[in-house]
């Protein structure tokens, strides 16, 4: 199964191959301020399975050690509005992160497990 997905203006395209190893919705500060929204969703995919398609001369990258202190160089983490076709609809979601910093008005997704950092 191949998943593409792209930016808003259509520069940049990418694909994975197979099914996510994780879907999560995450709930930090930075998610929060870099959305806009209470949370983001995601899907998490081994880097080996990412493609970029185009739009690499318009990437910016950023990276960061989150509260946990690790980096996760091997995993790509896509926001789920991202995906072309529909697929933003994630079914379930393994887990929540950040927890600690959901809003008030969210209760806790049943079923997702609930992490206060991020543990992978």
């Amino acid at each position: 199964m191949t998943t593409k997905g792209s930016c808003m203006c259509g520069a940049v395209k990418y694909e994975f191959t197979g099914s996510p190893a994780a879907k999560a919705l995450c709930h930090c500060t930075d998610c929060q301020k870099w959305s806009g929204s209470a949370y983001t969703s995601n899907v998490a995919v081994p880097r080996s399975v990412f493609t970029l398609l185009s739009g690499k001369e318009t990437l910016k990258t950023w990276d960061t050690i989150g509260d946990s202190g690790k980096i996760m160089p091997e995993m790509m983490f896509i926001k789920g509005g991202g995906l072309d076709g529909g697929k933003a609809d994630l079914g379930n979601v393994d887990v929540e992160l950040y927890v600690k910093n959901r809003v008030g008005f969210l209760g806790k997704l049943e079923g997702a497990k609930q992490d206060e950092r991020m543990e992978y």
